[in-house]
């Protein structure tokens, strides 16, 4: 039964990054270019994301404690700069690479096999760095 809620959950997600245009490079890089033709309907998804996601959080927070976590460190930081440059370059962030990876879409596909590749690659530093 968890399995078929969590396809649930994940379908009506994709439907959603579909819906709301977040699969659209074009239209996520007009949401981050502020200084040009700025496009701000990606803001009210945003908003929406944020409180559904304010909700889970303290939800999840009473049930799991470990959720109480709130280092912030170099590596949360140079993740978040990563993240957003590969963002910026893109215009697709992981949740709709795979939306788009589903679809069929030849640069969803080929961000998706960036994004594993970026993953295997952290894995070997972080393998290295501990040794």
């Amino acid at each position: 039964m968890n399995n078929l809620i969590a396809l649930a959950c994940g379908l009506l997600f994709g439907l959603g990054l579909l819906v709301s245009g977040m699969t659209e490079p074009q239209k996520v890089l007009g949401f981050l270019d502020l200084g040009g033709l700025w496009n701000p309907s990606l803001a009210f998804v945003m908003a929406g994301a944020v409180g559904v996601v304010a909700v889970a959080y303290g939800i999840a927070r009473q049930r799991l404690p470990a959720l109480t976590h709130t280092k912030i460190d170099k590596n949360l930081l140079l993740g978040a700069v990563v993240f957003g440059i590969g963002w910026g370059l893109a215009g697709i962030c992981p949740g709709p690479a795979v939306v788009l990876l589903g679809t069929g879409s030849a640069k969803g596909a080929v961000f998706f096999l960036g994004l594993l590749g970026g993953m295997a690659l952290f894995e070997q530093w972080v393998t290295y760095r501990n040794r």
